[in-house]
């Protein structure tokens, strides 16, 4: 190649992706594109490998099926591989995961992702709610100190749903009816001072005690100072569970008391509105899938395509107990 043209060659670089990149620095190393994923996908798989059906450790190697190391149990003769009892199983076109992976942290549409990997849209949907099942679940284990609680709704949607048992609402629409009714869903969030999160979809309608009861007792410490709004179900919940409480009275124009304050939960509350607005409108359905892939993206947890797959397969890493 003469340097004139290598020259060209190499100011191209400049406009390639991360993930191009990392393609092109494994070609230049021996490895076959896309081979780079299939490799973390074995190595991953390694610690928790066994026969899906008994349990028994006790295997062999089979061969190989779909550019994957098949094995075989000694035992009861069923075959496995990496991806045997994982959501990624029986998913074709393994070599574009880490690149769908990228996609995924870069919160692009479903119609995107498919048009930069090549793909169909139904695959790439498939793939992000396949790809969200496990790593939805990296989630704080417990709160501690000032914790802050609010609520958000969102119209209830049935995106997708073939029959509706309502009228169609044309490109979203509003509901029917005024303020909180059983037209909207109610997200509930904790978050400490650490900006350590967890949220609940508790159901349709205004938020009660009994869906409380039900969601943050596992998630909070005893000795925590809950910090929410006047709502009533935050003071009785607080009462039953005998957990140190303080409300702020929004609508007096009360924002902040000392320490206590909901002004964190609530600006987490508005990037969630910004974030899902770039999807126009998220089927209810799914909605735990993008909570969590919110989250993953506000605690930037995971920041590379391959942390985020081997979190799909079940491993974290990355995970700080708390």
């Amino acid at each position: 190649m003469l340097q004139t043209q290598w020259q060209v060659f190499i100011a191209q670089f400049v406009a390639l992706s991360r993930r191009q990149r990392l393609d092109s620095l494994a070609l230049l190393q021996g490895t076959p594109p896309g081979q780079a994923g299939i490799a973390l996908i074995e190595h991953t798989a390694q610690a928790r490998l066994c026969c899906p059906v008994c349990h028994c450790r006790h295997f062999h190697r089979h061969g190989h099926a779909n550019g994957l190391q098949r094995y075989r149990c000694v035992p009861c003769g069923k075959t496995f591989n990496a991806l045997t009892g994982t959501p990624l199983a029986h998913l074709r076109h393994k070599t574009l995961w880490l690149d769908y992976a990228d996609c995924l942290l870069n919160s692009d549409s479903v119609r995107k992702a498919a048009r930069q990997l090549g793909i169909h849209r139904n695959t790439s949907f498939r793939w992000r709610h396949r790809f969200l099942i496990l790593a939805k679940t990296d989630r704080p284990r417990c709160l501690h100190g000032i914790t802050e609680a609010d609520e958000m709704y969102l119209l209830e949607s049935e995106k997708g749903v073939r029959h509706l048992l309502r009228p169609a609402r044309r490109r979203g629409g509003s509901a029917r009816q005024r303020g909180i009714s059983s037209e909207q869903v109610c997200i509930l969030v904790a978050r400490d001072r650490t900006g350590q999160t967890v949220d609940f979809v508790t159901g349709k309608g205004q938020l009660t005690k009994k869906q409380l009861l039900q969601c943050l007792p596992p998630v909070i410490d005893r000795d925590i100072l809950l910090v929410t709004d006047g709502h009533a179900a935050y003071a009785a919940f607080a009462r039953e569970t005998g957990i140190s409480h303080q409300a702020v009275n929004l609508r007096a124009g009360i924002r902040v008391r000392g320490a206590a304050h909901v002004q964190n939960v609530n600006a987490y509350h508005s990037r969630l509105r910004g974030w899902l607005s770039i999807f126009h409108g998220v089927a209810t359905r799914y909605l735990p899938n993008y909570l969590g892939w919110r989250w993953i993206l506000d605690a930037r947890r995971i920041l590379s395509a391959e942390t985020l797959l081997k979190a799909t397969l079940g491993e974290f890493p990355h995970l700080t107990v708390t």
